[in-house]
């Protein structure tokens, strides 16, 4: 007897990625609450440096970067995807920061569409990160196959990353109506793939706890993405995705969980005490946020939502919102005396609002 199909088998994966691009750029789709507000960098009236002599530049993962910023891994897998991705990666090479790709499951395991991811190999990005999904390294139904070693190499290989990105999207997987809903095992499972390849963990929208990446660290995992709530919410992305497939029960429980998760300021400050580098995204729309993020302590900081709609236009409307985020950054390091990026990260800030009841917990 054949085992039954699992949630996802049969799906055009293709189609699904691109129904999330539609959705994020036409819908909204944002956290109801913008946490990074809250965190307040103390003005220093005589900045004693020259805007000139600033230097935002910083290493991440062993590879230097013009500015501490990462475009977190979005899309590939259908065919317009191409076109977004080679905007990212050349706007990324020029202006010096890192890059990630959206999972490469599609790639990887289906062959579909590898030419969306490729073309990011074409560009010398100072950093690449290969992506794939937790669900998918554990088998969903009896007689699935998973990503393993081997697929992690040609996902690596495919776009020429330095590092794999594990994403971590149990909160959206729940909210799909084809969604997966197994993760029992992929922690050791994470563990293994980390014994044979530089891999960062990242959430996708709800955040990291201090638990969890404790465990990850344990099993040799290198980095982490907290990928808070408060910017794009995956949760809303599927609601959206249900209401239009008529999946009711999904439809509520994405509406339900909309704002689900750890305000990424929050899951930044429980993470940096580990030691391991943080990337913090999750609501990052301008270089103040970057700024913020660094003061919190976080080694770069991700953003995607901003850039995603820039990508979709054009090569020079990516490059465009990249330099604005570096001029923004280094605007708030004059503002704040801070001449180089380890500078920012001593700088003084206040923390208000909800992210500060958080704290208190």
């Amino acid at each position: 007897m054949s085992p039954e199909p699992s949630p996802s088998e049969g799906l055009d994966l293709s189609h699904r990625k691109a129904e999330h691009v539609k959705v994020v750029l036409g819908r909204n789709v944002e956290g109801r609450y913008r946490y990074w507000d809250d965190i307040q960098l103390v003005h220093r009236a005589l900045p004693e440096i020259d805007f000139a002599g600033i230097d935002p530049s910083v290493e991440l993962l062993g590879h230097r970067l013009s500015a501490p910023i990462v475009i977190t891994g979005m899309t590939g897998g259908f065919p317009d995807a191409a076109k977004i991705n080679d905007n990212l990666a050349r706007a990324a090479a020029e202006v010096g920061v890192a890059m990630g790709v959206g999972s490469e499951r599609a790639a990887v395991l289906k062959g579909q569409y590898p030419e969306s991811y490729a073309t990011v190999a074409k560009h010398a990005v100072p950093l690449k990160f290969a992506n794939i999904g937790a669900p998918q390294i554990i088998p969903q139904r009896p007689g699935d196959r998973v990503v393993g070693p081997e697929e992690v190499r040609a996902a690596m290989q495919l776009i020429g990353a330095d590092v794999l990105a594990i994403h971590l999207n149990f909160l959206q997987e729940m909210v799909q109506p084809e969604g997966d809903r197994r993760a029992k095992g992929c922690l050791d499972r994470i563990g293994e793939l980390a014994g044979i390849f530089p891999v960062l963990v990242k959430e996708t929208g709800a955040g990291l706890s201090r638990e969890v990446a404790e465990g990850l660290r344990e099993r040799h995992v290198r980095a982490f993405d907290v990928s808070g709530t408060g910017g794009t919410s995956f949760a809303a992305v599927e609601h959206y995705r249900a209401v239009d497939q008529g999946a009711i029960r999904e439809a509520r429980v994405g509406k339900t969980f909309w704002d689900w998760g750890i305000p990424s300021p929050a899951s930044v400050l429980e993470l940096v005490p580990l030691g391991l580098p943080v990337i913090a995204s999750g609501g990052v729309r301008s270089g103040l946020d970057v700024a913020r993020a660094i003061a919190l302590g976080a080694t770069a900081a991700g953003t995607a939502g901003g850039v995603l709609r820039a990508a979709s236009t054009g090569y020079a409307e990516t490059k465009e919102e990249l330099e604005t985020l570096v001029h923004e950054l280094k605007v708030a390091m004059f503002l704040t005396g801070s001449r180089t990026v380890a500078d920012l990260s001593k700088a003084p800030y206040v923390v208000t609002g909800e992210t500060r009841a958080w704290l208190r917990r």
